[in-house]
């Protein structure tokens, strides 16, 4: 991992998490291995973390149910590697701006996590954590893109009313969190899963209740 700036500027939450990332692998986040040199595309995501009423809350948005990948899916911001880009920060910035219209110029980029595989769409994503100094208004940009923008309190992803694990007849089986109009699983609740531990905010949990994918993707519309 490679720290963006000092841990001391940040608020000690902020500051916090960070010093926990400094040694982690991308055993931290999911199980499945890195793909073979050059087969695979890079992305980035951008995980925003920023402060409102219910304290640290993080960025996270709906994919629309029309996109021939991931269709329906909550995720962060991001997207795939353009060749302008100046490495992942800026494709992170880049596709958050286009895709919920947050502002690059209130966010302090932090940390860059490792290097996730993610085999279904074949991407090499590397996540960027970041701290959302100075909020800007956001919502869906392209509703063909984006369905819905929403920044969810780490406290209510944290709440055990609010996590289990799901699984699927292809024999997937993951975390997932319940979200107002949400559920968040694969890829994105990995990431979110490993976070709460690292910033000292999992409580204790049911991880013996186990839904089934579709059913928890109905419940949540």
């Amino acid at each position: 991992m490679t720290a963006q700036v000092e841990p001391g500027d940040l608020p000690e939450w902020m500051s916090r998490l960070v010093k926990a990332t400094a040694e982690i692998d991308a055993r931290a986040f999911t199980r499945v291995p890195p793909p073979p040199p050059g087969t695979a595309r890079p992305a980035a995501v951008l995980i925003l973390l920023g402060e409102g009423q219910d304290g640290p809350d993080v960025l996270l948005l709906r994919r629309a149910d029309t996109l021939g990948s991931h269709p329906g899916q909550v995720a962060f911001p991001g997207g795939a590697a353009d060749p302008e880009d100046d490495g992942p920060v800026d494709t992170a910035l880049r596709e958050a701006f286009e895709e919920t219209g947050v502002l690059r110029e209130g966010v302090r980029p932090v940390a860059l996590l490792p290097e996730l595989h993610v085999p279904v769409s074949r991407f090499l994503v590397t996540p960027v954590l970041a701290h959302w100094d100075q909020p800007s208004p956001v919502a869906p940009v392209d509703p063909a893109e984006t369905a819905a923008v929403a920044r969810v309190p780490i406290a209510h992803l944290a709440d055990p009313a609010n996590r289990f694990r799901v699984r699927h007849s292809s024999g997937y089986s993951g975390p997932a969190f319940s979200a107002p109009g949400m559920l968040v699983w694969g890829f994105t609740a990995g990431l979110l899963d490993g976070l709460l531990a690292l910033g000292g905010w999992e409580r204790p949990w049911d991880t013996s209740d186990v839904r089934d994918l579709e059913l928890a993707l109905r419940a949540a519309t």
